[in-house]
């Protein structure tokens, strides 16, 4: 049978003390809902469905270039009224599930369980809590089946002790799920039309509903403020955390990583505390990474070390090389094998050949360097006269000494040294030395300023 999914999205979310819709609220990076829709895609159904309201010009922008179908909730009267919205793009001869926008852990494999639960009938997924204070209980019959659920603030004193809860989840023929939500009345405490009382409308007719119980709490969390955005965090980290040391890396402390995104490792990786991984990222064998280094969609080669505190974005970083501490690596940084990129040096838009050094203070951007170059303290590749980038090369060998500015177009050739503090505006030839440095002078007479 083919699947349409539903996301419910068109809360305010007026607990989040934010200007932000509650489903842009970032969680390891990315909005609430773009979780969702990231497992509902793993499903592979014939569409997925938005039901937005609140902030729906930002929540559909931010999703602009995914193919969703979006449905406007005009005015927030229950999950039962939201899900109506979506109905009418819905083939009756499709399965509908529904999911909730600001329910970001929800495994694949839970809702594959769910969806196989199913069947031609209704199934709902639930799940215990040591304190189900505030959620709707699971009201099952002596045979163990689904029958009702009852809302925290319609329950009975016996049905609040109840610890199967309602998690909203639920997967139905859509063209019964068309006919049960024509059907809701809003007759209770909140004057809302609930999906959930689609449950006994379904036992009514004769249907079997078949509870499947979420694996964990955490999977089925709901977010509706920053406390609860920080638990779902922390949840999301752990569990991120673990996937990388059960694929082979020895992680320092689980609770101080953050993965924001995809991290692939080889054997023996060494990641150290308060480490930041965003985007993809990809850390091969024998990688090790200091305490503090905040790393973006970047590759790593087998055996390289990244010292304390340093930055890597959109650079590709080879085998064996040494970098920082206090280093960044910029965008298009390409680094060779055994290269050594030392404190306070940054790189970006440049290739640096096999063996070369930078190992202190200097920026070399735009350039393209040789192998077993040495570049001296405090070098500048000067790259941009202030409307145009120029681009710097360096040959194999050479060596650039202290404090040298390479006033790009330059080229420095192969075995070639510039002298310290030297200003290089014309080609260096290959296996000389070049120095560029105005004539030492000391003046007689001179003497220190004064204080007044």
């Amino acid at each position: 049978m083919p699947l349409s999914i539903v996301i419910l999205a068109a809360g305010q979310g007026k607990r989040m003390q934010s200007l932000l819709p509650k489903v842009l609220q970032p969680l390891a990076g990315e909005p609430l809902l773009g979780h969702v829709i990231s497992a509902a895609r793993l499903l592979k159904p014939e569409a997925i469905h938005i039901v937005y309201g609140h902030g729906g010009d930002q929540v559909k922008a931010k999703f602009a270039n995914d193919s969703l179908h979006w449905a406007l909730q005009a005015e927030q009267l229950g999950t039962g009224h939201a899900l109506a919205q979506a109905m009418p793009e819905i083939s009756d001869d499709h399965s509908v599930l529904v999911l909730f926008g600001d329910v970001p852990l929800i495994q694949v494999s839970t809702l594959q369980s769910l969806l196989d639960a199913s069947g031609n009938s209704l199934a709902l997924l639930s799940v215990k809590l040591n304190d189900p204070t505030g959620y709707g209980r699971v009201i099952r019959n002596n045979a163990g089946q689904v029958v009702r659920i009852v809302e925290h603030k319609d329950a009975n004193t016996k049905e609040r002790l109840v610890d199967e809860c309602n998690t909203g989840v639920l997967v139905a023929n859509a063209k019964q799920l068309k006919q049960w939500l024509s059907q809701l009345k809003n007759n209770n405490a909140q004057g809302e039309y609930y999906l959930t009382d689609v449950i006994s409308m379904a036992v009514r007719d004769g249907l079997k509903v078949n509870g499947v119980l979420a694996p964990t709490e955490a999977e089925v969390l709901g977010v509706n403020d920053k406390v609860q955005l920080a638990e779902v965090e922390a949840h999301l980290r752990r569990q991120r955390a673990t996937q990388l040391m059960l694929n082979g890396a020895t992680l320092a402390d689980p609770t101080r990583v953050d993965i924001r995104g995809n991290v692939t490792v080889g054997k023996d990786v060494f990641i150290d505390v308060n480490v930041v991984f965003v985007g993809n990222v990809h850390l091969d064998d024998n990688v090790r990474v200091g305490p503090n280094c905040y790393i973006k969609d970047t590759r790593i080669g087998a055996g390289t070390e990244l010292f304390p505190n340093c930055v890597t974005d959109r650079a590709i970083i080879g085998p064996n090389c040494n970098i920082g501490p206090y280093a960044r690596l910029r965008p298009e940084a390409q680094l060779a094998d055994n290269v050594h990129i030392g404190n306070f040096v940054e790189v970006k838009k440049a290739n640096i050949g096999s063996h070369s050094k930078a190992n202190h203070l200097t920026y070399i951007g735009d350039a393209d360097v040789g192998k077993q170059c040495n570049i001296g303290a405090g070098t500048i590749t000067v790259n941009y006269d202030g409307a145009n980038k120029w681009r710097t090369t360096i040959e194999d060998n050479a060596f650039v000494g202290s404090g040298s500015m390479l006033v790009a177009p330059v080229v420095v050739g192969a075995g070639a040294n510039t002298g310290a503090g030297s200003t290089i505006t014309r080609d260096a030839p290959a296996g000389k030395l070049t120095l560029a440095r105005a004539r030492q002078v000391t003046l007689e007479g001179w003497q220190r300023p004064k204080k007044k």
